[in-house]
């Protein structure tokens, strides 16, 4: 079932209003509060929801942690920057991180990284793409079909 939007009922107290019915019974009748009643009276058109607060996540106070390891990452070679698992076992060991799971660490990570990048002016991450085969014509055969190999790949 669709969810009703509260224009329909606002007709309905409206409607139920003109024929003569007092708030409370209007109230009683539709299952709605007199403030609600008293809104639908005033105005056609119900208030827009409130949107919700922001909810806090336990990976807030490890934030600044993580973003300075990207940081300092960003001038090491390929080979020596951290890993999210790596970075997991690092907030665990050495921040005593114990509530949060590698899944929420990996999406912080994966969120941020370009940001930091950007940040930095450095821009996207370009991928080199090359064939590495053993025959001349830089294409490989895996099980029956050809296709050249991409180090984005790995």
């Amino acid at each position: 079932m669709a969810a009703m939007s509260k224009v329909d009922p606002f007709a309905a107290i409206r409607r139920d209003s003109r024929a003569g019915m007092s708030v409370r019974a209007l109230a009683r009748q539709h299952w709605v509060s007199r403030r609600t009643v008293r809104s639908a009276l005033l105005s056609a058109w119900p208030e827009p929801r409130k949107p919700l607060p922001p909810r806090p996540s336990k990976l807030d106070e490890f934030k600044p942690v993580i973003d300075g390891i990207l940081r300092g990452d960003l001038n090491a070679p390929r080979k020596q920057r951290h890993t999210v698992k790596r970075i997991y076992d690092r907030l665990v060991d050495d921040h005593c991180m114990l509530d949060v799971s590698s899944a929420v660490v990996r999406a912080y990570v994966a969120d941020r990284k370009p940001k930091i990048r950007a940040e930095a002016g450095l821009g996207p991450v370009e991928v080199l793409c090359r064939r590495r085969t053993g025959r001349a014509s830089g294409r490989r055969s895996i099980s029956g079909r050809s296709r050249s190999t991409c180090a984005a790949n790995r």
